[in-house]
C-alpha cells in the first residue's frame, strides 16, 4: 500500500558522479533478516559502480541477510535510463530466480532511481517488486546535468522527455511502497524540490553529502527498517 507524502519541502538529490567512500561496516541493532525477507538489488548513480554499495551490503551482512539475496548490480550509465530499465528487468529476474523469491527490493542511488522507476511504471515491475528507495534521486531532475552529455545526463534534465514522461500521472504506481531520502546538504540537485515523489515517503536526513548517503548509519538503518515489513 502506498505512503502518504511526509514531507512539504524537498531538497537536493540525485548527483552526476558515484565514487566509492570506504566506511567501515557496521551492524545495527534494528530488525534483522527473517523469512519474510526480500532480496535486495542495489542500484547505482553515474558513473558508478556495483561497488559503491560496499558499506550498506556490508551492513545488510551483519543484520543477516546473506550475500546470495544482496546483488550490487553494474551497468553502463551513460546510455539511456530506459535502456537501462530493460537491463533491470532482467536481473530482477535472474535475482528471483536465483533465491526463489516472490519479490525484490530495489534501492537506488541518484541516478539509479529513474531506470528503476521507468521499469516499474512501464517494463511490469510493480507486480516484481515490494519496496523500492531512492537516496538522493533527481526524480525531478537537475541543472547540473546541463554540464554533462551523455544520453542519461539530458535525460536529468528539468523538463526532458524522458522526465516528463516518467512523472506524467501516478508518480508511485501500482503496489511497491515507495520511499525517498534527501539532505539539505546535498548541493548537487537543483532544484531542491527534485527528490520527493507524490504517493512515497519523503525523509529528511542530516546534513549530509550526496555520496554520504550510500554510508551514513542512520540512512541504512532508515532504509532497512522500511523495506524490512
Amino acid at each position: 500500500m502506498k505512503r502518504s507524502l511526509v514531507t512539504a519541502t524537498v531538497a537536493v538529490a540525485g548527483a552526476l558522479l558515484a565514487v566509492q567512500v570506504s566506511v567501515p561496516a557496521q551492524a545495527s541493532a534494528g530488525s534483522g533478516f527473517t523469512t519474510g525477507s526480500h532480496p535486495v538489488l542495489f542500484v547505482h548513480g553515474y558513473n558508478g559502480d556495483g561497488s559503491n554499495w560496499n558499506t550498506m551490503a556490508d551492513r545488510f551482512r551483519a543484520d543477516g541477510w546473506p550475500s546470495s539475496h544482496l546483488r550490487q548490480w553494474t551497468y553502463d550509465s551513460r546510455q539511456s535510463n530506459a535502456t537501462t530499465a530493460q537491463q533491470l528487468a532482467a536481473e530482477v529476474d535472474r535475482l528471483l530466480a536465483a533465491t526463489g523469491a516472490s519479490a525484490v527490493d530495489i534501492v537506488t542511488h541518484s541516478m539509479g532511481g529513474l531506470s528503476s522507476r521507468h521499469y516499474l511504471k512501464n517494463l511490469g515491475g510493480t507486480s516484481k517488486v515490494d519496496a523500492w528507495v531512492s537516496l538522493g534521486g533527481p526524480n525531478h531532475g537537475t541543472d547540473t546535468a546541463h554540464s554533462c552529455f551523455d544520453t542519461s545526463c539530458t535525460e536529468m534534465r528539468p523538463g526532458s522527455a524522458f522526465l516528463t514522461a516518467l512523472n506524467s500521472g501516478d508518480e508511485t504506481p501500482g503496489s511497491p511502497r515507495y520511499a525517498t531520502w534527501w539532505s539539505p546538504c546535498d548541493t548537487v540537485i537543483n532544484p531542491d524540490s527534485s527528490v520527493a515523489l507524490s504517493g512515497a515517503v519523503n525523509t529528511k536526513t542530516a546534513c549530509l553529502g550526496h555520496m554520504a548517503l550510500l554510508t551514513d548509519a542512520t540512512v541504512y538503518a532508515q532504509t532497512r527498517d522500511t523495506i524490512n515489513r
